[in-house]
C-alpha cells in the first residue's frame, strides 16, 4: 500500500512513447559527452603517451594513462576494443557506477519500498545503458531507441511511427552542462536524476522493467544492509536488461538500424 494514495489512470502506448521520447532526448546528448568530450585533450594524448618530455607532460601522460586504463571512449584502448567489450564497458563500468545511486534508498530498508524513487532511478539507469548499447550497435535513430526501451522495459511493442519527429523538433534538445567529470562514467550521475524525472509520466510502467531477483528484494527490506542487497540486485537486473536490449536489436531489420 502506498504512503500517499493516487488515483488510478490508464497509460496507453502514446503516453509511454511520449515519456520515453523525452528521456531519449536527454540521454543521447549526455552519452555524446561521455563518448566524445575531451576538454583537456587527455583522450587524444592516450594515443601518444610518452612522446613528450617535461614534468607537466609526464603529469598529463599519467592522467591520460588512467583514462586509457579505464577504457574510456576515445582513448587508444577503446579503439582496440571489440563490440562486445564496448557494450560490456557501458554495462559494467557506467551502469555499475550509476547503480550506486539507484541502490542508495535501500539504506532505509522497507520504507524505501513505499516510495517510487528507486524504481524511477532504476528505470532511468537501464534506459541510459540501453541507449548507449543501441548506439554501439549502430542504432542512433531516436524512434528506434524509443521502441527499444518500450519493448524491453515496458513490455510494449510500439509501431514504427510511435515517435513523432515533428513534435520532438518543437522542443530543443537538452544540452548537458560542461563539467570536470566529462568523459568519465561519473558524468552520468547528474543526468540519471534528470532522466528519472522525465520518466515520472509513465507511472506504473516503472515496475515493468527488469527488477532485482526476489532474494535481493527481501534482503533489501533490511535497514542499512538493504542498500548492499539492492545494489547487487539492481546490477543483475541491469545486466539482464542490456542482454534483452541487444537481443531486441538483433531481431530488427538491418534497414531500421541506421
Amino acid at each position: 500500500m502506498a504512503l500517499i494514495p493516487t488515483p488510478n489512470a490508464t497509460i496507453d502506448d502514446a503516453d509511454v512513447a511520449c515519456a520515453l521520447s523525452r528521456a531519449v532526448r536527454v540521454i543521447n546528448p549526455v552519452v555524446d559527452v561521455l563518448s566524445r568530450a575531451d576538454p583537456f585533450g587527455l583522450k587524444d594524448r592516450s594515443h601518444r603517451i610518452g612522446d613528450s618530455a617535461g614534468s607537466v607532460d609526464r603529469a598529463l601522460d599519467a592522467l591520460s594513462w588512467v583514462l586509457n586504463t579505464a577504457d574510456v571512449p576515445g582513448t587508444q584502448a577503446w579503439q582496440e576494443m571489440s563490440l562486445d567489450d564496448r557494450i560490456d564497458w557501458w554495462v559494467h563500468r557506467v551502469g555499475a557506477v550509476d547503480t550506486v545511486l539507484v541502490a542508495f534508498p535501500g539504506v532505509f530498508g522497507a520504507v524505501a519500498d513505499r516510495l517510487p524513487l528507486q524504481d524511477a532511478l532504476g528505470f532511468a539507469n537501464q534506459a541510459i545503458v540501453l541507449c548507449a548499447v543501441a548506439r554501439e550497435c549502430g542504432v542512433e535513430d531516436y524512434g528506434q531507441q524509443v521502441r527499444l526501451l518500450a519493448s524491453v522495459m515496458c513490455g510494449r511493442e510500439l509501431p514504427a511511427d510511435a515517435y513523432d519527429d515533428t513534435a520532438a523538433a518543437d522542443e530543443p534538445a537538452s544540452e548537458p552542462e560542461s563539467s570536470p567529470l566529462d568523459g568519465t562514467p561519473l558524468a552520468l550521475l547528474k543526468p540519471l536524476w534528470r532522466v528519472a524525472g522525465q520518466l515520472r509520466a509513465v507511472g506504473d510502467e516503472l515496475g515493468k522493467r527488469s527488477r532485482p531477483r526476489r532474494i535481493f528484494r527481501y534482503l533489501g527490506m533490511l535497514p542499512a544492509v538493504g542498500a548492499v542487497a539492492d545494489y547487487f540486485g539492481e546490477y543483475g537486473a541491469l545486466v539482464r536488461a542490456a542482454k534483452a536490449g541487444r537481443a531486441w536489436i538483433a531481431r530488427q531489420p538491418a534497414s531500421s538500424k541506421g
